[in-house]
């Protein structure tokens, strides 16, 4: 069974003379300053100086500066900036000014898993993770809860890494849930695992080929849409609150039925073999290989792959449903990205 710290196994004073620094003002980067700095923590935000977040950051009431100079002022410093620029920032504006018994820490493994970061040996390196997006993050410290973390440690040469790390994620909220040990070899690789086999990649191909099949039969596109991808999250949701026991216990009996009976048609042991095969990729590091260079190309890939999918039927059927559904509102959407 895994580590779980709580806030008696974490003490917010030894961030009491530190400054913590939080580069990027994202998702994950505004609620860690603005959680960090309710807590009473000193923060500083590092931006690039073209960053959009600048002026959001500030009227927080924030201090924001230049990510070297967040590194230098810096004893803790948390690098919540995107996977695929995280090596080229670091090595022009991280590593130069890193200096012996600081501490760098993240929020995924990715980098240092893959070698993108390479930290000296003189420095802490450590992660919390919460497992939620940034505004669960910010909204659950408001209401006086926390979001479940992840903690590791990678390299702990002023023999205070843990416990730093876990005042940090005190300063967060998170030890008000609960914080789980791992390591970032662990963390990466089942994060991955999790998005390409079942979350991302997974579900949403399931969903795209029964819409599809039912398509192809003759039914409405619209019936197809609200049966296969439509409901999706009133199942999810039965599961989030309370496991697969829930969510049979509160769907219909033909339904259930209809579970058992179609597992093994779907999830055969050639499914098996094939997400065996993906967590080989992850594990050998080559879809982080094909990740990095597929960056470095200016990710072809990756934005035709988003032009076909969003001309897919199912995604201008869903628009025009979702207008008869005023109580589902998607921000995103609204600006049409």
């Amino acid at each position: 069974m895994a580590n779980i710290f709580y806030e008696k196994d974490s003490e917010l004073s030894l961030l009491e003379n530190k400054t913590v620094g939080v580069l990027g003002f994202g998702s994950q980067g505004h609620a860690h300053s603005l959680n960090l700095r309710d807590s009473g923590v000193r923060v500083m935000v590092g931006l690039r100086k073209e960053s959009n977040s600048r002026d959001k950051a500030e009227k927080f009431g924030l201090t924001v500066k230049t990510i070297p100079d967040v590194v230098k002022e810096s004893d803790i410093i948390m690098v919540l900036l995107p996977d695929e620029v995280q090596s080229e920032v670091y090595s022009k504006e991280i590593a130069p000014y890193l200096s012996k018994g600081k501490m760098l820490m993240f929020a995924h493994g990715f980098s240092i898993r893959y070698f993108q970061i390479i930290p000296p040996e003189d420095v802490d390196v450590s992660m919390i993770a919460p497992k939620g997006p940034g505004h669960l993050v910010r909204r659950e410290y408001e209401s006086g809860r926390g979001v479940p973390s992840l903690l590791a440690v990678y390299q702990n040469p002023t023999g205070k890494a843990k416990e730093l790390a876990l005042a940090y994620a005190k300063g967060i909220g998170a030890t008000r849930a609960g914080v789980i040990e791992t390591s970032f070899k662990e963390e990466t690789e089942t994060d991955l695992f999790g998005e390409q086999a079942i979350l991302c990649g997974g579900v949403t191909s399931l969903m795209k080929a029964g819409f599809e099949v039912l398509v192809e039969a003759g039914y409405q596109p619209e019936m197809a849409y609200f049966e296969c991808i439509n409901e999706m999250k009133l199942i999810v949701d039965l599961i989030y609150e309370g496991g697969f026991s829930t969510m049979r216990y509160s769907i219909s009996n033909t339904a259930e039925y209809g579970d058992y009976v179609t597992q093994d048609k779907l999830i055969t042991e050639e499914t098996k073999k094939k997400m065996r095969e993906i967590l080989k990729e992850i594990q050998t590091g080559k879809f982080a290989k094909e990740w990095i260079l597929e960056n470095k190309a200016g990710a072809p890939f990756l934005n035709s792959m988003r032009k076909i999918e969003k001309s897919h039927e199912l995604e201008k059927v869903g628009k025009e449903l979702r207008k008869m559904m005023p109580w589902v509102k998607s921000d995103i959407e609204s600006e049409g990205e």
